[in-house]
This record gives C-alpha cells, sequence and structure tokens, in this order.
C-alpha cells in the first residue's frame, strides 16, 4: 500500500532525527561540563549510532521505491493526457494552470472582447468550484513528530565528587592506612644524650563502600513502539539519578564532617567574606600541620543561595586591586567560577541552604565502582528488566580539614 510506505518513510526519518537528537544532547551535556564522554555517555552514543545505520540502510530503498513511482505516476498521466487530446483535440484538462497574470488577462480580455470559445472554456474551467482536501481530511496520512529532544535533565556532572577526584573501588573489602603516630625527631639536650625516639602508628580507616543503584520493568512493546526507543532514554535517566544521588550523599557527609569557622555578620561586605576565607584556610593549614598531613589544594564548596550573597559583592566589572576577578551568574554551571582569594568556588546543590565550606584536598578522597546498566528478559511477560547501580565511598581522613564558614 502506498499510504503504508510513506508512513513508514515518515516513521523512520522521525526516528532518525530523533536519534541524531538524542547524541547531540549527550555531547552537548559532556561539553557544558567542559569534560569528555563518559563509559555510560559512550555506550548510548554507540547503541544510538548502530540504529541510525540500520534506519538508513532500510530508507534507502524506501526513498527509491517512493521516487520511482513518483516518476511512474507523473508518466501515466502525461500519456493518458496525450492520447485525450489526440482523440479530441477539442477537450481541455480539467485544470488550468497559468504561467502569469498577464497570460490570465490575455484570456480574460480576449473571452470578453471576441467570445473566444476555447478562451471562455478554458476561463470556466479556472474558475470552477472546486472540492477542497484538508490534512483534516487524512488524518492518517500524517505522522506525529516529536520536536527536538526529551525534556529531561541529562546532567550527569558531580561538581563536589568532581573537584575531590574519584578513585577506583578495587574488589574485596577496602581500608585506607592513616599515619596515627609519627616518629619523633629533637633536638639533643646535650652531647652523647639520648635522641628522642618513638614508633610509627598506622592504622587504617575502612572504606564503606554504599551501594547505589534502580531498576524499572519495560515492556517489549514500549521499546520496540516507541521513537526514540524508551529503553536508551531509562538507561540515561537512571545514569543521571545515580550522578545526583551519590552528589548528595558527598554534600551530606562532607557538611556533618566540618569543623566550625568563622561566622560571617548578617549583612558582610566582601572584605568580611575574604576575612572569612583568609580565616578559614589559616584553620585547614593549622589543623593539617597538627595532624602532619599534607596540605592539598583548597577547594571553597557552596550551596546555590549563597551566590546572592558572593555575587553582588564580587561584581566582575573592571576589578582592580580587587579580591576576586569578579562573579558570573552564567559560569557557575560550566564548571569552576572565578576565585575568590586565589580560592575557586564550587557550586553544588547537595549542599544545604546558607553552606559553605573551605576543604583541603588532602581531608577527604573519593572512591567508586559502577556496575552500570544491567539487564534480563523476562519472556513470560514480554518484559526487559534493565538497572543501574555502582559502589561509592566518601573516607573523610582528617575531618579537621573540613572548616565551615557560617553566617548569622
Amino acid at each position: 500500500m502506498p499510504g503504508a510506505q510513506d508512513a513508514m518513510l515518515a516513521r523512520l526519518q522521525a526516528e532518525l532525527e530523533e536519534r541524531r537528537a538524542f547524541q547531540d544532547q549527550l555531547v552537548e551535556s559532556a561539553q557544558e561540563a567542559k569534560r569528555d564522554l563518559n563509559e555510560q555517555e559512550m555506550a548510548l552514543y554507540t547503541r544510538a549510532a548502530e540504529r541510525m545505520t540500520a534506519i538508513e540502510q532500510q530508507l534507502q530503498p524506501l526513498r527509491d521505491g517512493a521516487r520511482i513511482a513518483v516518476e511512474s505516476t507523473r508518466r501515466t498521466q502525461e500519456l493518458t493526457e496525450a492520447f485525450a487530446a489526440a482523440r479530441n483535440p477539442a477537450n481541455l484538462p480539467s485544470a488550468i494552470e497559468y504561467r502569469s497574470a498577464g497570460e490570465y488577462m490575455r484570456d480574460h480580455i480576449r473571452a470578453y472582447v471576441s467570445h473566444d470559445e476555447d478562451t471562455v472554456r478554458r476561463l470556466d474551467v479556472y474558475h470552477r468550484a472546486a472540492a477542497h482536501q484538508t490534512t483534516s481530511d487524512n488524518p492518517g496520512l500524517l505522522p506525529e513528530r516529536l520536536l527536538g529532544p526529551i525534556l529531561q535533565n541529562l546532567d550527569f556532572a558531580r561538581p563536589l565528587v568532581s573537584a575531590i577526584g574519584v578513585q577506583q573501588l578495587p574488589a574485596g573489602s577496602w581500608s585506607r592506612p592513616r599515619v596515627t603516630q609519627h616518629t619523633s625527631v629533637a633536638k639533643q639536650t646535650a652531647e652523647k644524650t639520648e635522641l628522642a625516639s618513638q614508633k610509627m602508628i598506622i592504622d587504617k580507616v575502612p572504606l564503606e563502600g554504599d551501594t547505589y543503584g534502580g531498576y524499572v520493568n519495560v515492556s517489549r512493546q514500549n521499546i520496540d513502539w516507541t521513537v526514540p526507543q524508551v529503553l536508551d532514554i531509562v538507561i540515561a535517566d537512571l545514569t543521571s539519578q545515580y550522578a545526583f544521588e551519590t552528589e548528595e550523599a558527598t554534600g551530606v557527609d562532607l557538611a556533618a564532617a566540618a569543623a566550625t569557622g568563622p561566622v560571617l555578620p548578617a549583612s558582610p561586605t566582601a572584605e568580611n567574606i575574604a576575612a572569612a576565607l583568609w580565616t578559614a584556610a589559616g584553620l585547614v593549614f593549622a589543623n593539617m600541620w597538627t595532624a602532619r598531613t599534607p596540605m592539598g589544594r583548597l577547594i571553597l564548596a557552596v550551596a546555590p543561595d549563597m551566590l546572592a550573597l558572593l555575587g553582588p559583592l564580587f561584581p566582575g566589572v573592571n576589578p582592580q586591586n580587587a579580591q576576586s576577578t569578579g562573579m558570573s551568574a552564567g559560569l557557575f554551571g560550566e564548571g569552576p567560577a572565578p576565585s575568590i582569594s586565589g580560592i575557586t568556588p564550587i557550586v553544588s546543590g547537595a549542599l544545604a541552604a546558607g553552606t559553605a565550606l573551605v576543604i583541603s584536598s588532602n581531608a577527604v578522597e573519593a572512591y567508586e565502582d559502577r556496575i552500570g546498566a544491567l539487564q534480563v528478559v523476562e519472556p513470560s511477560v514480554l518484559g526487559t528488566q534493565v538497572a543501574y547501580a555502582g559502589h561509592f565511598a566518601l573516607p573523610i581522613l582528617q575531618p579537621t580539614g573540613i572548616v565551615e564558614i557560617t553566617k548569622t
């Protein structure tokens, strides 16, 4: 059936466009975070590319068949009109098309002045009332088109986790060795007196890896009949939710372990904030020194509501001799923002309102082992159960290396 062929062409073309839009969305999400495609995103991208290749292989013969059918219909119509004109030259086609307004006016004047029979008949055919067919008369031939990609948040970025840095979580039980007592070195009190001596004690911090995951059971009909395939969208959404949950857990653990630091006044100035950052940085340095732990780099993690405090106090309008080069609200969604007193702020929705933490990168570590996407078929109900999971651990090695700045 010609209608079925046109419908299939439209459906395959629509699916091809949706797959291409889905790939663009994956790449755009990674590009906005200034990173490469991760393993899960690359798998989704490759799966979409394989389906697009299969669609193209089906589209080409269908396009050729549709083109041949259109050309054959046109040639048949031309031959029919030619034979009809040869049998009876007085016959006119059922429809008249004028090439220009001048040609129409010429016939109009000729019919009015000379009453030429062929001209009058031609004008009569042109002005004859025709039945108008609109899209409402053939809804079965109009495929439903989806405009743009699915309205879905596919943001896989984890600001806090990325700032700390994720290491691979190996198999088995885990612990992190930590020096709790160092050896002792002291000034010799006098010649031939005994030197200082103290043994080194190395204990271990157990890594309590938590497993995060979720699953959905999708019917075979839903997989086969959706464009784009709902299975890819479900896997992408599970991946995104995994990222959100692990980021949320990181924010909760950091805030719970933080030591009390400087307090901002109710209406702080830029100088107040800069002074609080310097104070918090000094506390972190002192605490890490006391624990005989390398300092690492400083991270300033703030909740989204703190932007209303930081941004206006550090405007990015020709700052000179200032504590910061200036805040820009649009930059926070793309990664780290311009630094304040040399400390780069990281904004994460996982932190509770009013939270601002100055963190030493050596005070906390992150470990992860992503299981990824898992699928199993349930033949008895024609369903596919898909899950996404991973193991995540956040050992806080030196709690005093995390200092909170609070405000009254």
